[in-house]
């Protein structure tokens, strides 16, 4: 039997040297971020929306309308389901192949007005112990009550990026330790339809009916 540790991770935002004024140089700005830009600018917007709304935009679509009124666009861009990708690069490369298809050239080269650049931004993230473990069912049952939001959000939803798999790491542990039938059971919610603390009592109810 082995031991679950309760991890969160925090991030360090750093600004990066790179600006876009139009659409042409979104495009050329989204092929030169490092990938932990793309994830700011989308993924983080998931954390906090998890704790209040499901649904997640992202800083491109925002940009898009708010700078430079191109609303038709911005909701396609917006409309990219982020979710739906295990790897970042793919979804930067998503982001990329939408914009160029729903626009044509003298759209890209629309300005925005001065100091509403967009600015790409970047994160290191470090992933931190909560101090929290669990040997069993009942223990983990009874952490999973008091752990941190943030570590439930960081164990079922970053775990698709961090493993680059279609299960959590609530159910790699659980199928691990034999408890199997419960990690299907948590592997039917879909936790991108609820808020963390919903998806907690969710995933307590269901481990209820196994103790």
């Amino acid at each position: 039997m082995s031991t679950f540790e309760f991890k969160k991770n925090i991030h360090l935002i750093k600004i990066l040297n790179l600006k876009a004024t139009n659409i042409n140089e979104l495009i050329e700005g989204l092929k030169k971020i490092p990938l932990n830009s793309v994830y700011y600018h989308t993924h983080r917007f998931l954390k906090q929306h998890q704790s209040i709304s499901p649904e997640p935009p992202n800083d491109f679509a925002y940009w898009i309308e708010k700078a430079l009124n191109m609303k038709k666009l911005s909701e396609i861009v917006a409309s990219v389901n982020i979710v739906e990708f295990n790897k970042l690069w793919e979804l930067k490369n998503k982001y990329i192949e939408v914009i160029k298809k729903n626009t044509i050239p003298y759209e890209r080269k629309k300005k925005c007005n001065k100091n509403e650049e967009f600015v790409f931004m970047g994160c290191k993230t470090f992933i931190i112990p909560t101090g929290d473990t669990a040997s069993n069912l009942p223990e983990f049952y009874e952490k999973l009550k008091i752990i941190e939001s943030s570590s439930i959000y960081f164990h079922i939803f970053e775990s698709r990026l961090r493993i680059d798999s279609q299960i959590n790491d609530f159910q790699l542990w659980l199928n691990e330790n034999s408890y199997s039938a419960v990690a299907e059971e948590i592997g039917k919610i879909d936790p991108y339809n609820m808020t963390v603390e919903n998806l907690r009592r969710k995933i307590l109810n269901i481990i209820e009916k196994h103790l």
